[in-house]
């Protein structure tokens, strides 16, 4: 499975973004899909994920009410919609897939993870 990120950037505090991931998969709605970022002196954290029923999502608590996953069928596509960004936010985003597994938390996922290869997204105060 490769993954491809897109939609990172700079902006200032307030505005907007939108991360898309493109999956190389025949169906990547048989997949739990994701994003975590990972910021200077921190390990990879679970911003959002979305299983494979793709109603359902989840969400780390500081982003809630601000960030939206959703997924796109027919392009075998993720997207995370990023509102009220926070200088806290700026990090390098990374896609993720997994076959079985679904969670926020780097522990629970396991070897078999996919990422892709990181886009950055850096917030300006």
């Amino acid at each position: 499975v490769q993954l491809v990120e897109s939609g990172g950037g700079s902006v200032q505090a307030g505005g907007s973004l939108t991360l898309s991931c493109v999956a190389s998969v025949t169906d990547v709605n048989i997949y739990c899909m994701g994003w975590f970022r990972q910021t200077p002196g921190k390990g990879r954290e679970g911003v959002a994920v979305i299983p494979t029923d793709g109603e359902t999502t989840y969400y780390t608590n500081s982003v809630k009410g601000r960030f939206a996953i959703s997924r796109d069928k027919t392009k075998n596509t993720i997207n995370l919609q990023m509102n009220d960004l926070k200088p806290d936010d700026t990090g390098i985003y990374y896609c993720m897939a997994h076959p079985t597994r679904c969670s926020l938390s780097m522990s629970v996922l396991s070897r078999n993870t996919y990422w892709g290869q990181g886009t950055q997204v850096t917030v300006a105060s």
